[in-house]
């Protein structure tokens, strides 16, 4: 196994003392994600729970009249299918794969048998998925704020800068339509911000393929969710007592300094 192909670039997988990362790794399968897998259907029993590594995951839901929404995006910073660990058998949304990539499985039985055997003691694993369920609670409570009180514009960019930190380069592969049913928004709004930001020199966009040319941009035209859930992850998660060289843990945003000029420069009337 390559460095580049390493259960531990997952950041959850990567906080895990040693002893508890070989028992867990020895059952963990390594899986293909395609774009637009889903990994596991509302109210359906969870049969594995998946760490990613180079791909990204959505959690979605539904309405009634087939409407969805973005409820969280999660990538190497995470995992699917915390609701085992908190004592769930489903989870009332869909998990969808929105950029393709890797990611290592546990089969349900075997998490099952891992909860049985932690019992009522503490061990590393259990510290880390609590402190990853707190930031994951904190992430989903402010993107549905962000989508009640904030625009379009901040909605887009907030949600490229999320992509962009759970995978690696620049470039996205998706098309305006399958963001705009990300965000629960209609699909001209999202040509109308994509194109404004491509004449501001932001983003170049062309037959699905995003590519982000400055990123400092996307931050002056995002909200405070972005640095509100970010922060977050980077509290709870990115101090390891167990660091490993393959782990890149999300880092706080202390500041933008010069974010009200950043906005200036690149206003859009």
């Amino acid at each position: 196994m390559s460095e580049l192909d390493h259960p531990r670039q997952n950041q959850l997988l990567a906080m895990l003392p040693e002893p508890e990362y070989a028992r867990v790794s020895s059952l963990l399968e390594r899986v293909e994600m395609e774009c637009g897998d889903a990994l596991c259907e509302p109210d359906e029993s969870l049969r594995y729970v998946y760490f990613p590594v180079t791909g990204v995951i959505a959690e979605l839901y539904f309405t009634e009249n087939g409407a969805s929404r973005e409820l969280a995006l999660i990538g190497n910073e995470g995992m699917l299918g915390i609701s085992l660990f908190m004592g769930g058998e489903s989870i009332p949304y869909q998990a969808l794969v929105v950029m393709p990539g890797y990611a290592y499985r546990l089969r349900r039985s075997l998490v099952d048998e891992e909860i049985g055997r932690i019992g009522g003691q503490h061990s590393g694993l259990q510290g880390v998925l609590l402190r990853y369920t707190q930031a994951l609670l904190t992430h989903m409570t402010q993107i549905a704020a962000c989508k009640r009180h904030h625009s379009i514009e901040q909605q887009f960019s907030r949600w490229l800068l999320m992509i962009l930190d759970r995978q690696s380069g620049s470039e996205i592969a998706i098309t305006q339509q399958s963001i705009a049913s990300l965000l629960g928004v209609r699909r001209e709004g999202i040509t109308e911000v994509a194109g404004k930001l491509q004449q501001a020199g932001v983003i170049r966009y062309c037959r699905g393929q995003i590519s982000v040319l400055e990123r400092a941009g996307l931050e002056a035209q995002s909200c405070e969710c972005y640095p509100i859930i970010k922060n977050e992850f980077a509290r709870l998660l990115a101090v390891s007592a167990n660091p490993s060289p393959l782990s890149k843990p999300i880092t706080a945003i202390t500041t933008y300094g010069h974010a009200k000029d950043l906005r200036r420069r690149y206003a859009f009337g």
